[in-house]
């Protein structure tokens, strides 16, 4: 059932942000180059594909992209989305390069920051946040779009169509599919915290704190990068805290004057994450009693339990 309302999820954000694209160069105001969105969707399939190549033939079992167009294409929809993420998001004029860094960095850090959850591995950093957190990093002059991309060429009342179907979208495919209603919620309430507390402590403007909010950019990070179901926790109070968490590092960054807060504040916490996942699986390891060789399995499993 898990399994089934991921796929769900990663098909109907793969065709939402598939249309968001088209619309966007067709007549949005996207300032990004096609070349850079073909450029990043070409490096996002060919790194999926090799790494899981290079996985599978590690572990001698068959690739899952193998079993047809269907598998191939379900197998493809995060790296899709990736893809489309980081061309859309990020701004590096007429270069190429940055953007193919980016999903580069991206996808790979699906393969090398790894935690243990449960009985296997899972990656925790959020990919497209990750690569573009990284080129910001490492290229300063690049950038992140112009918020008002999203909404150049509209007028009149399309101003609030477009924000109202982001919202009503995000809101339905997180509460059916993702179930992080509480995440957003701890992520929007604590952002809302944050600018209070800001203007208290430092006489910031609260409305200026909360200006970001009204922006399409923020929608799409609340919406569709932060509440990442792969990659944040399950339980509700735990997505609570996740989410507040990632407010409160915005805001510490914002009283620091560190600019693209928002994606940084997300790796921060994802790496406090992935620390905090690495820490219970050793304490876990810890805990299992060490027993004489000659015990019998049925002997060790119930002390084991107990």
């Amino acid at each position: 059932m898990i399994k089934d309302l991921r796929l769900a999820a990663l098909r109907r954000f793969a065709v939402a942000i598939t249309i968001l694209n088209i619309a966007g160069h067709a007549f949005l105001g996207f300032e990004q180059s096609l070349a850079q969105v073909f450029a990043s969707l070409a490096t996002a399939y060919g790194m999926e594909i090799g790494l899981e190549a290079i996985d599978a033939r590690a572990n001698q079992r068959s690739p899952r992209f193998i079993g047809g167009p269907g598998v191939l294409i379900d197998f493809l929809l995060p790296s899709h989305i990736t893809g489309l993420a980081v061309a859309m998001l990020l701004y590096a004029n007429d270069q190429i390069f940055p953007i193919v860094f980016a999903t580069t960095v991206a996808i790979g850090s699906k393969a090398l920051f790894r935690a243990p959850i449960g009985n296997g591995r899972r990656h925790f950093f959020n990919p497209s946040n990750f690569g573009i957190a990284a080129t910001l990093l490492i290229f300063p002059w690049v950038g992140i779009a112009p918020p008002y991309q999203f909404t150049e060429n509209l007028g009149g009342i399309a101003h609030w169509i477009l924000p109202c179907i982001f919202i009503l979208t995000g809101s339905f495919l997180n509460a059916r599919f993702t179930r992080r209603i509480p995440l957003i919620v701890g992520w929007v309430g604590g952002f809302a915290i944050q600018a209070l507390i800001r203007n208290l402590l430092y006489e910031t403007s609260w409305t200026g704190g909360l200006a970001p909010m009204t922006g399409v950019a923020f929608l799409l990070f609340t919406f569709y990068m932060v509440t990442d179901p792969g990659t944040t926790p399950v339980k509700r109070w735990n997505q609570v805290v996740f989410g507040a968490g990632v407010a409160l590092a915005y805001a510490i960054l914002m009283t620091l004057h560190i600019a693209f807060g928002l994606f940084f504040a997300l790796v921060i916490v994802c790496t406090l994450r992935g620390l905090g996942l690495y820490v219970l699986a050793a304490r876990r390891v810890s805990r299992v009693p060490e027993l004489p060789a000659h015990e019998p399995t049925t002997v060790v499993l119930r002390q084991a339990e107990l």
